[in-house]
């Protein structure tokens, strides 16, 4: 399976071969989706909390007679029903994480790579290194390459002119091959792979 590799000035710069069980794949939504939820909800704090009647600090005082009142018979004032009661089934701190096999979170990964080549929206380039970090001179270089909503994919280390010169374009992230995930893959409508990172994605997937 071979796909054109370009320069960052958009010019061709030969091919590469895609390994088929990672980049040839038909896309799955089901495994897409459960992936999805799966990073979302670890990404979650976790940390929301309301008290309950228990840790409600209120007399415990009979709120009035048992009999002969005509109302309820309440027995003290931090139920839910009286203002500064606690809530009734309140969140609590909990981790909102759930697990998948790590082979399916492979798998995942091979359908995201998939779905871009499916779609027209992966682009491979030999290289990523800039000379300058001017955030204008990579807003040059992705307009060259039709990218207006992207995620750029390296290698093992990001070059450092790059990531400074992306701080401050909306709708572009920027990671190292061994960052690259469902979430942040689908989240942009395209994605830009160094020879390298072919390499290694397909070392790791493999």
């Amino acid at each position: 399976m071979k796909m054109d590799v370009q320069t960052l000035n958009a010019q061709k710069s030969g091919s590469v071969d895609l390994n088929r069980d990672v980049f040839g794949l038909e896309p799955r939504k089901d495994l897409l989706h459960r992936m999805v939820r799966y990073q979302l909800a670890k990404r979650q704090a976790g940390t929301h909390f309301a008290q309950e009647r228990g840790d409600v600090k209120k007399t415990t005082r009979r709120i009035g007679r048992q009999k002969g009142s005509g109302k309820a018979r309440h027995g003290n004032g931090s139920v839910s029903q009286f203002r500064g009661g606690g809530k009734a089934h309140g969140p609590r701190v909990r981790s909102h994480a759930h697990s998948l096999p790590k082979k399916f979170r492979a798998l995942a990964l091979k359908h995201a790579l998939s779905a871009k080549v499916t779609a027209n929206e992966l682009i491979i380039v030999n290289d990523v290194t800039l000379g300058v970090s001017k955030t204008s001179h990579l807003q040059k270089i992705l307009t060259g390459l039709s990218v207006k909503n992207g995620l750029i994919i390296g290698g093992p280390e990001l070059n450092k002119s790059l990531t400074r010169a992306a701080r401050n374009i909306p709708d572009l992230d920027v990671l190292p091959s061994q960052g690259a995930n469902v979430y942040d893959i689908l989240r942009r409508h395209k994605l830009v792979l160094t020879r390298q990172a072919v390499q290694d994605l397909e070392a790791r997937l493999s």
